[in-house]
C-alpha cells in the first residue's frame, strides 16, 4: 500500500481504528504552504474533536498534482475509511474515483470547490459572488475607463473560473477596461512574474484583482519593484494572515474572507450526517466579507 500525505508528512495505513469513524478531508495543497488549508485542518480536527471522531488530512504535494491525489483516495478507498471531503484538483479527473467511493459506500462531500459528480453537496464559497463584491469595490475604487488585470488561479477548478468571472462580469458592467487576463497558478512567485509580465506590457493598469492572496501578495511584490504600488490598487481572495498584515500595511487595499474553519468544520458535520443516514443540503454556503483596513485587524 502507498503511503498517503499528512501535509508533507508521510501517514501510516488508516488501519486497526476501532470505536470510531474515520472521516478523511483531502485538500488540494498542503495547510503548512497556505494558510487559507492550515485554518480549513483546523476546523476539520476541531469538529472532529467535538463529534468524538478521527479526522486525517491528507493532500498532494500542490494544487496541481491531480495524479497524487487521486492515487491517494483510492488508497483510502481500499482502507474503507468512513467519509471523504475532497477538494477537487481537478473536478473531472476526480469523478471516476469519487464515484469508486459512493460505489464502496463512502460518503463524499466537496469542500471549498465543485466536483463534476451529480448528487454530491459542496460546502464552501459563493466565489462567483466573492468575485463580483472584489470587482464592485474596484468599480467604486477607480474611474470608469481605467485599466486593470486578473491574476487568475487554477482554471480547471471552479474556484479559478468562479472568481475571475466573478471580477469581470463585474468590470464589464462598471465600465473598467480588463487589458490581461493570466493564469499564476495560486502561487506567489509565479504572481510577481505574471504581475512583471502584465505591467510590461500595460503601463496605464489602475487595478489587479487577484483570485488568491499569494498571487495578490506577489502582484505587490513586483509593483514594489516597479515603483508602482501607489499607483495600482491591488485586491485579493482569502483574507489570509499576510494579506491582512498587508492590506494594514497599506500595501494591499482589500481582499475577499472566505471561512477557511467553516467549510472545514462543516466538512466533517456533514459527514457524520450522512454517515446518520441524515440529509445534506446540496450546497452549504460558508460565506464571505470585504476586508480592508477597517476590519483587517481581525484577520491577523
Amino acid at each position: 500500500m502507498k503511503k498517503l500525505l499528512l501535509c508533507g508528512i508521510a501517514l501510516a495505513a488508516l488501519t486497526g481504528v476501532a470505536n470510531a469513524d474515520t472521516f478523511v478531508v483531502s485538500m488540494k495543497g498542503p495547510g503548512g504552504g497556505n494558510p487559507f488549508w492550515a485554518a480549513v485542518e483546523e476546523g476539520a480536527k476541531a469538529k472532529g474533536k467535538e463529534l468524538g471522531v478521527d479526522v486525517v488530512v491528507v493532500a498532494p504535494p500542490s494544487e496541481t498534482d491531480v495524479q497524487a491525489q487521486i492515487a491517494q483516495l483510492e488508497d483510502l478507498i481500499a482502507q474503507k475509511v468512513s467519509g471523504i471531503a475532497l477538494a477537487p484538483t481537478d473536478p473531472n479527473a476526480l469523478a471516476p474515483v469519487v464515484d469508486a467511493a459512493k460505489e464502496a459506500g463512502i460518503p463524499v462531500v466537496f469542500i471549498d470547490g465543485a466536483g463534476s459528480n451529480p448528487g454530491v453537496s459542496l460546502i464552501g464559497t459563493n466565489n462567483l459572488e466573492g468575485g463580483k463584491i472584489a470587482g464592485d469595490f474596484l468599480c467604486k475604487s477607480l474611474p470608469q475607463g481605467s485599466e486593470v488585470a486578473i491574476l487568475q488561479g487554477i482554471m480547471s477548478t471552479t474556484n479559478g473560473i468562479d472568481r475571475a468571472g466573478g471580477a469581470s462580469e463585474a468590470f464589464k458592467a462598471c465600465g473598467l477596461k480588463v487589458v490581461a487576463e493570466q493564469t499564476a497558478e495560486w502561487d506567489r512567485a509565479k504572481g510577481l512574474s505574471v504581475t512583471e509580465s502584465i505591467l510590461a506590457g500595460n503601463p496605464n493598469i489602475k487595478g489587479i484583482f487577484a483570485s488568491n492572496d499569494n498571487m495578490a501578495l506577489g502582484a505587490v511584490e513586483a509593483l514594489k519593484a516597479a515603483a508602482k504600488l501607489k499607483d495600482v490598487t491591488v485586491v485579493g481572495f482569502d483574507a489570509n494572515p499576510d494579506a491582512a498584515a498587508s492590506i494594514l500595511a497599506g500595501e494591499m487595499t482589500a481582499s475577499v474572507a472566505q471561512a477557511p474553519k467553516n467549510i472545514g468544520g462543516f466538512g466533517i458535520q456533514a459527514l457524520a450526517d450522512l454517515k446518520a443516514g441524515k440529509t445534506v443540503p446540496p450546497m452549504i454556503d460558508t460565506g464571505t466579507i470585504l476586508v480592508t483596513k477597517e476590519n483587517a485587524e481581525a484577520y491577523k
